[in-house]
């Protein structure tokens, strides 16, 4: 078992999704935390979870720079310093349409959410980082979506590819200082934000195991063991990649199996599985 006994991590939005089941694995391996989380209840219910652990549970915004300021300072008061940064937080927003549909403000919110908080983030986490390095690390979620093409998504999935970029540049600047820098790119992943299952029209759902090589949609706790993993010691020599958590998806490459289990790469349902 991974021991993180000791040693501070902090989770962005981690009251829900692959967030809360990171928060929850960092616990079971006795981690002190530190977690923002913007919802006010669930904010809340997560501070009463984690009552018999060291745990920060601060509700706030990662957008917003001041609050994210304040939050590294509570962040060094209570801990001095900070062992892994989680960079959770994400949304494709329910904006999907096409590329030259979307307004300024649209463009800016999917930014904001996306990929301006993780620079804000990580930039002022950095400096508790240097504290604890060598051996500290940063684990940022991106998306199975920064990889491969996404219809009516152009915006959101330019951003996740940014995410890997970051993390590429990033890691060579702090290699000489022991900071790890990673970074996991899940496909689509049972959360409150994303109920896939749900989504899915009930004639279709049956196909779900041909849709993914490993016969599944992705489970917040699938990410949480992925994001461990990078954070640990057992991945101690790797920086600057990412992790595949996606069930074997990008490797298919569009292809699927169809109802009698044979690989094809034509459709396999008619219309888009949503009914939409």
């Amino acid at each position: 078992m991974i021991d993180f006994q000791g040693r501070t991590v902090l989770v962005t939005g981690g009251g829900a999704g692959i967030g809360r089941a990171t928060v929850e694995a960092f616990a079971a391996a006795e981690a002190r935390l530190a977690v923002l989380e913007i919802d006010a209840g669930r904010a809340a219910e997560l501070r009463q979870a984690l009552a018999d652990a060291d745990a920060l549970v601060v509700e706030g915004d990662a957008t917003d720079g001041t609050c994210v300021a304040d939050f590294a300072a509570q962040v060094e008061q209570r801990f001095g310093g900070l062992d892994v940064l989680v960079n959770n937080v994400g949304d494709f927003l329910m904006l999907a349409k096409p590329f030259e549909a979307f307004t300024d403000d649209e463009i800016e919110r999917l930014y904001a959410v996306n990929l301006r908080q993780i620079f804000t983030v990580t930039r002022a986490m950095i400096p508790l980082l240097r504290r604890r390095a060598p051996g500290s690390s940063i684990v940022s979620v991106s998306s199975i979506e920064g990889f491969r093409g996404i219809p009516h998504c152009a915006v959101y999935a330019g951003f996740k590819a940014g995410i890997i970029g970051f993390t590429k540049s990033l890691a060579l600047e702090l290699a000489p200082s022991g900071i790890r820098v990673n970074a996991i790119a899940p496909e689509t992943t049972e959360t409150p934000q994303v109920p896939v299952s749900l989504v899915v029209a009930p004639e279709h759902r049956a196909l779900i195991p041909n849709w993914i090589p490993l016969g599944r949609f992705g489970t917040p706790a699938d990410m949480a063991g992925g994001i461990l993993f990078l954070a640990s010691p057992l991945a101690g020599w790797i920086t600057g990649t990412t992790l595949h958590a996606d069930g074997g998806a990008l490797a298919a490459c569009g292809w699927y199996r169809d109802v009698k289990g044979t690989w094809t790469n034509m459709p396999v349902v008619t219309g888009n599985g949503m009914n939409l």
